[in-house]
């Protein structure tokens, strides 16, 4: 018998980040402030806004990213990759973003181009973003975080090199690290244990990402559980049980995490608030509520 209910109680002491992706449609970016708005209140340490492959979304990054920064206060971080230019151009680029107050920079190699491709480092273009990391301390003294991989990044010969190279990124500068999403908590756990194992002493942050169907997870996490694809199978057409098993099954998945000791969270929004702000709200961290006199100002 469970001694108390799972989430009673808790006390809210968590840090917690949001992951967006730039608007390509005005419809689009009109649902993206929307859920900027919504999770405000939560009051994240910072939030990201992610890069296109090759650089596809440069421009609308750029433009995301500064609009959050400028106009709700809440940190902003830009993701940055090494693909699709050149090093003179990536920190030029990077240039731009601390010119425009933005000092927080997500690191990443980044996807080629076109799926399924295997990663080439442009001739005059950073090989990878342990390179990238150390570059941009040369532009400015960013905060920088960098990505890691609880269940082995694909490319990576195995688990250990793959654990060798986070070191190297935190060794070259940067403040945490950002898992991809997963769903095998153990993983996480094990992943953790190792990485103290192999010194390295920065933040190793769980990406989450509170799924709303099977195929849309598929794109972020490298393994879907056989347990969750049961879970979930016969929801297709039925929008709000999904929303609701899914905010569940993310909860659990949190809360256990938490009770492991973990205490910062990045969540992989997809754009959309419902998800995130329920899980937020179960851990313990609830949204402010506005003065009255802001409320009619901003229209809530």
């Amino acid at each position: 018998m469970i001694a108390a209910p799972l989430f009673a109680d808790l006390a809210g002491d968590i840090d917690i980040s949001f992951e967006f992706f730039p608007p390509k449609t005005a419809a689009m970016e009109a649902t993206l402030w929307e859920t900027v708005q919504a999770l405000a209140p939560y009051d994240p340490r910072f939030v990201s806004v992610t890069y296109g492959a090759g650089g596809s979304t440069r421009q609308r990054t750029h433009a995301t990213v500064t609009r959050i920064e400028t106009e709700t206060g809440i940190p902003a971080a830009a993701h940055l990759t090494c693909v699709g230019a050149s090093k003179g151009e990536v920190l030029d680029i990077a240039r731009q973003y601390w010119a425009a107050g933005i000092r927080h920079i997500v690191a990443l190699r980044g996807d080629p181009p076109v799926a399924g491709q295997k990663f080439e480092a442009q001739a005059d273009g950073f090989s990878n973003a342990r390179e990238l990391t150390a570059a941009l301390l040369t532009v400015a003294p960013f905060e920088i975080s960098v990505a890691a991989y609880p269940e082995v990044h694909p490319d990576a010969v195995s688990a250990q090199a793959d654990l060798d190279y986070l070191k190297s990124k935190i060794d070259a500068g940067a403040k945490r690290a950002i898992t991809q999403a997963f769903f095998d908590v153990e993983a996480f756990l094990r992943f953790r244990d190792a990485a103290v194992t192999a010194g390295i002493g920065a933040e190793l942050v769980p990406g989450i990402l509170p799924i709303a169907n099977v195929a849309q997870a598929r794109k972020f996490a490298r393994a879907i559980p056989p347990w969750m694809d049961r879970l979930l199978d016969g929801l297709d057409t039925q929008p709000q049980a999904r929303q609701l098993v899914a905010a569940t099954i993310a909860a659990e998945m949190c809360r256990t995490l938490y009770a492991e000791g973990v205490r910062q969270f990045h969540f992989y929004t997809l754009n959309r608030a419902p998800l995130t702000s329920a899980i937020c709200h179960l851990l313990g961290r609830k949204a402010a509520v506005l003065p009255v006199e802001a409320a009619l100002v901003s229209g809530v």
